[in-house]
């Protein structure tokens, strides 16, 4: 009777971290794109995020060591410059992007664009030699970038300069989510706490974005009616009040995805990732009333097609491949991690814990 209580308590554990990623991601989304309808310095608004992530990822760390009594991992500067800088950098860039392509496009193309940085993930990790080179990579490429050429073909509500930002935020997430994977993967840095692995990154993702907001938003910024030069105290809460709880929301986005990662494996993520994109495309049309026609619809489907078939030859190749003493080496950070255990606990579990369910994937978001 154990055995089945103990798939179900599996099963139903992975749904709650699933439904969990889908109310942090599939909310900021719609925050954001909310937000820049009145608030247009989307990379101030990042830099607010960054810091509140930092504030509430360094509060939570003293807790947890006050209740566990165990120190928490600090990486040397060394490690910290040389193996964390290149993901944070990569990240706040995709990020800020990200959020400042929402002053120009709809949440519908901002999705099916962003879904394209499955293309730049399979070009860097076969760069990094994360991924092994197959044919149906090439009908992969081809689907997706079919499906995303079919979404934009004479889209109504279609914004050239928004459209690159998210293609460039694409292109860099692609190098973001290999490097955090090749982080992920270094078990002595002790980063596999998604609350650990936040506090260092944020400093520097601060520190990344800062030029590029001070050359585009800073001088407006602090002409600002609604911060800098606030004449009534009404507007100026109202902001950090928006402000405050995409910050919070940011920190839950980025704390599940983490979790989920550590909990269940990046390959969770790239399924449940593909029905995100539907849930967000559907309360698009029906909330925010994004336009797509037949065309665009068919196109989004012919690019999930190849999303799923990337995500299905992960499957089939896991399961018929044996494993290597290279991949061995390189799964433990996808083990199991009790959110209480810190980073060098993390490096002394048993490595005869359950692989079966641990594929060695590139992460999708």
């Amino acid at each position: 009777m154990a055995f089945p209580v103990h798939y179900l308590w599996r099963a139903l554990r992975t749904l709650g971290l699933v439904l969990l990623y889908y109310i942090f991601s599939i909310g900021i989304t719609f925050y954001n794109k909310w937000l820049m309808k009145d608030f247009h310095y989307p990379l101030f608004m990042t830099l607010v995020h960054l810091s509140i992530i930092f504030v509430l990822s360094a509060l939570t760390r003293r807790v947890l060591l006050y209740a566990t009594g165990k120190p928490r991992v600090v990486l040397g500067w060394r490690d910290y410059l040389c193996k964390a800088a290149p993901t944070a950098v990569a990240t706040a860039l995709d990020i800020g992007l990200s959020n400042w392509s929402f002053l120009f496009i709809t949440i519908s193309l901002y999705t099916m664009t962003k879904s394209s940085a499955v293309l730049f993930i399979l070009l860097f990790s076969l760069l990094f030699k994360l991924e092994e080179p197959n044919p149906f990579l090439l009908l992969v490429v081809l689907l997706i970038s079919v499906g995303l050429f079919m979404f934009t073909y004479k889209s109504t509500q279609f914004n050239l300069e928004g459209f690159l930002m998210v293609l460039l935020a694409s292109f860099i997430g692609g190098i973001r989510w290999t490097l955090t994977q090749l982080l992920m993967q270094k078990a002595e840095l002790g980063l596999q706490n998604p609350i650990d692995a936040m506090f260092h990154l944020q400093p520097i993702m601060f520190l990344g974005l800062f030029p590029l907001f001070l050359f585009n938003e800073a001088v407006s910024l602090s002409s600002s009616s609604r911060l800098f030069r606030v004449t009534h105290l009404s507007p100026l809460l109202s902001s950090l009040l928006s402000l405050s709880v995409g910050g919070v929301l940011a920190f839950g986005l980025g704390f599940s995805e983490f979790l989920l990662v550590s909990r269940t494996s990046s390959l969770t993520l790239s399924i449940s990732g593909i029905f995100k994109e539907v849930c967000t495309l559907l309360l698009a049309a029906r909330l925010m009333g994004d336009q797509m026609s037949s065309v665009n619809w068919l196109g989004f489907a012919v690019c999930l097609s190849g999303i799923s078939l990337h995500v299905a030859l992960k499957v089939y190749y896991s399961k018929n491949k044996g494993v290597s003493v290279r991949q061995l080496s390189s799964r433990s950070p996808e083990l199991e991690l009790p959110l209480l255990q810190s980073g060098e606990q993390t490096n002394q579990l048993d490595c005869e814990e359950d692989y079966t369910d641990r594929e060695e994937e590139i992460i999708t978001h």
